[in-house]
């Protein structure tokens, strides 16, 4: 039996790690190995059968301040998670994504002998060149998911970083193919303000403050917004109350849970955090404006540690390297700032096909060879095991 850790720490990561530990119970039975999963995750890896160590649910935490406050809970997981993998002597630990924990995580497996894959490499080219060599070291494999990022291996290490296509694209696909009558409805406006408390508290505001001079210039809109869990559903409903208080013309906003993919497809044009769900919209197809907001301190520190890829925070415009969605960071994330960017990319704006257009090439780009993602990075996986 091959026993396999499959690490992850935020949602992205969980929805990843469940379909990549489908893929390898699959392709395992299929070569005669029985395999057994277990690792750190969230409701998407419960969901496929992976039992969990720790539920990192409520893990994914941004800003320096912000993990600070959590220092204790996450040393405790990780001198549980150390433990426990002495004792078990996993055949392979797969971490994904989540660099903070994770490369700390491998560092402590490398030095007790335990083969260490990342499926999702760390950003490396965000945060500098310096962790290249230690990754290099300590990783039996690093599988990328954006194209650019195997020519980076490449050129500053001259290390084979695979590209294994982006798992979003066959996830995307599937809910097209289990929808297929669900259209584009130039008419639906989707809000997009992130998954975490800190998160939506410094977004939603601006986005309320657009949305109700958006609904004075076109009053046929429908707004919506989407949220992951419903904790984060019920935090949006109350600022939304009370902004309303204040500002009673605001236009009517449903709130929904889980179903971002669907509105992705079915809305016309949104507003979005920074995050993940831009790589999902740009496959989506729907044209956005994207901002973000940090911590002032938090910003100051990452003006000194983070050096921006290409010139640019939002990934699809990374991945092009060209600014597809606009990008509104810090005060510039305000409606005097959305409302002109928002208007560019309506049906019928300057921009609208211009964008359209780029976000197909995108998609282009992210679909590798055209198979499944998950199913290519757990060839990789059990080859590695093999060797």
């Amino acid at each position: 039996m091959k026993k396999i850790w499959i690490m992850a720490g935020e949602s992205s990561g969980d929805l990843y790690g469940a379909r990549l530990g489908v893929a390898l119970k699959k392709l395992g039975a299929a070569r005669g190995e029985e395999i057994s999963l277990s690792g750190m995750g969230g409701a998407k890896m419960i969901e496929a059968g992976i039992p969990v160590k720790v539920d990192s649910t409520e893990l994914g935490v941004m800003g320096i301040f912000e993990v600070a406050k959590m220092l204790f809970t996450f040393v405790k997981i990780f001198r549980k998670l150390v433990k426990l993998a002495e004792e078990e002597r996993p055949d392979v630990v797969i971490l994904i994504d989540y660099p903070g924990f994770n490369l700390r995580f491998a560092k402590a497996m490398y030095k007790r002998g335990i083969k260490v894959i990342w499926y999702i490499s760390p950003q490396v080219w965000v945060w500098g060149k310096k962790r290249i060599p230690v990754l290099t070291k300590i990783c039996s494999e690093i599988m990328v998911i954006f194209p650019f990022e195997a020519d980076f291996y490449r050129e500053v290490a001259n290390y084979p970083a695979k590209f294994v296509g982006h798992p979003l694209i066959n996830i995307v696909d599937e809910r097209a193919a289990a929808t297929p009558d669900l259209v584009r409805d130039p008419d639906d406006f989707l809000l997009l303000p992130g998954s975490r408390k800190s998160e939506i508290t410094r977004l939603l505001v601006p986005m309320l403050r657009s949305a109700v001079l958006i609904a004075k210039q076109h009053p046929n809109l429908r707004f919506h917004l989407s949220a992951p869990r419903e904790y984060v559903a019920d935090f949006c409903r109350k600022t939304i109350g009370k902004f309303r208080k204040k500002h009673p013309d605001l236009p009517e906003i449903s709130v929904t849970v889980g179903d971002t993919g669907y509105w992705l497809r079915k809305a016309g044009t949104g507003i979005a955090a920074s995050g993940t769900v831009t790589v999902e919209a740009a496959i989506s197809g729907i044209p956005l404006v994207v901002g973000y907001k940090l911590n002032y301190f938090t910003l100051l520190i990452a003006a000194v540690l983070v050096k921006l890829y290409r010139g640019f925070f939002v990934m699809p415009n990374i991945i092009a390297n060209k600014e597809i969605y606009k990008e509104l960071l810090q005060y510039r994330f305000a409606p005097y700032r959305i409302i002109p960017e928002t208007e560019k990319i309506l049906p019928g704006g300057v921009r609208r096909a211009e964008v359209e257009n780029d976000l197909l090439q995108i998609r282009a780009s992210l679909a590798g060879d055209g198979g499944d993602a998950a199913m290519q990075a757990a060839t990789v996986c059990l080859n590695a095991i093999l060797k």
